[in-house]
């Protein structure tokens, strides 16, 4: 099943004074901007860059199924789309040596709760783990560019929230934060211990068994 791809209203459209290009031409500019962005690009941007009356919806889904079992394939990220190594190819890229750097629990369990949560203050990330969030975990989180800041709470103070970046979907492979897989399945491929993750709720059944302080193991490691 294919993925949806974002709307431009006819409002949004310039007027057509001139004919548009013949789709074979739009198709070759989806295609150089897909290839030349460094960042995923909307098909609302892709609409501002191509001349009036072109039709990147089209084009996209042209280039897409062109693409379709290839190499290099073109798939959503967050709101946006990009060229990307198809999965099967990827072992091809892997470099001999890999330098890891283990993000530590805070940040782990700070990382986790603002994209189970978001958008989530620096307050609520507190009152779930229970522990006060130091400034260098949510700098470290910022500088990798998987958080940033969202809106203001309109509530006394305007407290700034955090969420998940279109980085981090990038690099989990992810459309959304909708599609972050459930605890259970965590647990089940053995990607999160079986205590609690912080404000997690636990099911009547599961009560008995589920103790101690909540904390996510190495699902988020770099």
């Amino acid at each position: 099943m294919s993925d949806p791809v974002e709307t431009v209203s006819a409002e949004e459209r310039e007027p057509q004074l001139f004919s548009a290009p013949a789709m074979e031409a739009q198709e070759r500019m989806v295609e150089a901007m897909l290839f030349a962005t460094p960042e995923p690009i909307t098909t609302r941007e892709m609409q501002s860059r191509m001349p009036v009356g072109s039709d990147p919806r089209e084009a996209l889904e042209n280039v897409r199924a062109r693409y379709e079992g290839r190499g290099v394939q073109v798939v959503r990220v967050g709101e946006g789309w990009a060229m990307r190594t198809a999965p099967d190819m990827s072992f091809l890229l892997h470099k001999e040596t890999v330098e890891q750097r283990k993000l530590s629990r805070a940040a782990t369990e700070t990382l986790a709760i603002i994209a189970y949560h978001q958008p989530v203050t620096r307050a609520e990330i507190e009152e779930i783990r229970g522990v006060a969030v130091s400034r260098g975990t949510l700098d470290l989180l910022l500088e990798l560019d998987w958080i940033r800041f969202g809106r203001r709470r309109m509530t006394p103070g305007r407290p700034v929230t955090f969420v998940v970046t279109q980085s981090f979907l990038d690099h989990f492979s992810l459309e959304s934060a909708r599609d972050l897989p459930a605890l259970a399945e965590l647990r089940s491929a053995g990607l999160l211990d079986s205590r609690r993750m912080p404000g997690e709720e636990v099911e009547d059944d599961e009560e008995d068994i589920a103790t101690g302080q909540a904390g996510q193991s190495e699902m988020f490691e770099e």
